[in-house]
């Protein structure tokens, strides 16, 4: 029970700022579920039904502040969702070690745009083709890689869209609603490897369904699109220092 407690309060706390970002919580959460003594297809199958139940309650004021722009998110969820098999068919026989490197490369890169870049917002201004175009390019880069690397679309996603010229809330936002998806499907997976933990799902849910309702209104009532991308960002420089922890460690 001690140790669903602890769980319940991580994932509350990291819940909240990770939804402001429109990433989920489960890469951080799977780890710290494992350091915990959580059983590890307990613990990935818990994280990742935890990212759909925060994004889902999350992606609802999104969508009730227009936040979420659907003509890009339908897309990129259709591309990436197809993509993704072939990209973790292609990592077979491929130095993983390497392909991570390169995606830390690529994270700190991303960090780096969204600390320091100021892209002219073109969302607001693009047609319903461009956006269409943003979806399917976003997509396909997202599934591919993450398949590819093992690791969730969401991470690619965001920064992408702000590079084209989305606003930082709305890059967020758009990548919320592919994330209640892409993770569901991955609890599917992970759930039939291993039995669920209920008083943990349950002390759990609590923490990220708190998370997700705080964070969201910190995104949409609180913060500037100016201080959204600087959460990005930083978040973006955490994954990149865990992913190195993680290489070198092994």
């Amino acid at each position: 029970m001690l140790i669903s407690l602890a769980a319940g309060i991580v994932t509350f706390v990291f819940t909240t700022l990770l939804t402001i970002a429109g990433v989920g919580a489960a890469f951080i959460l799977i780890p710290v579920f494992i350091a915990l003594g959580i059983e590890v297809h307990v613990a990935m199958a818990t994280a990742l039904l935890l990212n759909s139940i925060a994004m889902s309650l999350a992606s609802v004021r999104f969508v009730k502040n227009r936040l979420v722009v659907w003509k890009t998110a339908g897309p990129i969820l259709v591309v990436a969702t197809l993509l993704s098999p072939l990209g973790a068919y292609l990592s077979q026989g491929l130095d993983r070690n390497v392909l991570l490197w390169m995606f830390v490369g690529f994270l700190v890169f991303a960090a780096s745009m969204m600390l320091f870049y100021e892209p002219k917002s073109k969302d607001a201004e693009a047609s319903t083709a461009r956006l269409l175009g943003y979806g399917i390019s976003v997509g396909a880069f997202a599934g591919f890689l993450g398949g590819l690397l093992g690791v969730g679309g969401g991470n690619f996603i965001v920064p992408v869209l702000v590079w084209l010229g989305f606003d930082p809330k709305k890059a967020s936002a758009t990548t919320s609603f592919i994330v209640i998806f892409s993770s569901f499907s991955g609890f599917l997976g992970h759930a039939t490897l291993g039995s669920v933990n209920w008083s943990l799902l349950a002390l759990t849910a609590l923490g990220s369904a708190g998370g997700a309702l705080i964070g969201a209104w910190l995104m949409t009532d609180k913060l500037r699109s100016r201080q959204v991308k600087l959460v990005i960002g930083l978040i973006l420089l955490v994954i990149a220092a865990k992913m190195i922890w993680g290489l070198v460690a092994s």
